[in-house]
Formats: structure tokens, C-alpha cells, sequence
């Protein structure tokens, strides 16, 4: 695990779950800047297919990254039902594109257990950890792996 918030101490840790394609995940929420409504991002020329674009973030230009697709699944749709997290990783930060925002999770970090190692599993490297919540398997997110490299950069 490399979130540092996820790999220290033995208390608990506080998730923010959302739904991707009727799938769970998570991040942590110390990397949680806020939350926003959907906002049609401008595109940028030669941008990855998983960066939809840029918005205005109270001045700053934000990238906005299609989680679903950076996840290998089908584009959000981009639409009033959609929200962007803002999330923060070592100086960089992005706003994550998600279907919706689901539960603020709080539980011990002995509940987190790390991925299989499966080769062929292309979003392998996205996943920090899995845990399990009221019999649902939650993904919790590796943020430093999803970001865009140069996130900050992208503008």
C-alpha cells in the first residue's frame, strides 16, 4: 500500500466510498479536498483518453480525470447525476469524475487486506487495499497510482 495515511498506525481509517459502473471504491478521505457537482471540463489537445479535461477550481485550473476509464471500464456520462472528488496526493492535485458519491466509511485498519497479486489484472496497481463493508467488496484506491503523472502539470 502506498497511501501513507493507509499503511500507518493501527487506528482507524476513514473512507470515502463512491459507485463506479455499479461497482464500489474508495479513498482516503485525508486526500479528499471536496466535493462538486458535475462541471463540464474544457478538453485538452494530445490528453490522455482517461483526462476529460480542465475546469475552474476558484482560479486554479483542475484536471479532471474519467476515473471509469482510467479504471479500463466504459466513460462516465458526464451529466447533472455525476460528481467530481477533489482529491489531493502529495502536492498534486485532480478531480476524479464518478457516477456518485455513496458513504463516509470509518474502520479499522486491520480491516484492509491487500489485493491478490493478479498479473493480469490491469487496474491491479490502482488498488491500495479491498475490505469488506455490510457484505459489499469495497476497493480502496491507490491515488498516486490513478493521478495522472503531471496532474498539476497538465495545464
Amino acid at each position: 500500500m502506498t497511501d501513507s495515511h493507509l499503511a500507518n498506525g493501527s487506528a482507524d481509517v476513514e473512507l470515502l466510498s463512491f459507485r463506479l459502473a455499479e461497482q464500489e471504491y474508495s479513498v482516503d478521505i485525508m486526500s479528499v479536498r471536496e466535493i462538486r457537482g458535475w462541471t463540464r471540463a474544457t478538453p485538452l489537445p494530445h490528453a490522455p483518453a482517461h483526462v476529460r479535461g480542465v475546469i475552474n477550481l476558484r482560479g486554479t485550473v483542475l484536471p479532471v480525470v474519467d476515473l471509469s476509464t482510467r479504471l479500463g471500464m466504459e466513460p462516465v456520462a458526464g451529466d447533472a447525476r455525476n460528481v467530481i472528488i477533489v482529491v489531493q496526493v502529495g502536492g498534486q492535485s485532480a478531480g476524479l469524475l464518478v457516477d456518485a458519491v455513496s458513504d463516509i466509511l470509518a474502520l479499522p485498519r486491520s480491516e484492509l487486506q491487500p489485493p491478490p497479486d493478479l498479473v493480469a489484472d490491469a487496474a491491479h496497481s490502482f488498488i491500495a487495499a479491498l475490505t469488506i463493508v455490510d457484505g459489499r467488496m469495497i476497493r480502496v484506491l491507490d491515488l498516486a497510482a490513478v493521478l495522472p503523472d503531471g496532474a498539476a502539470d497538465a495545464a
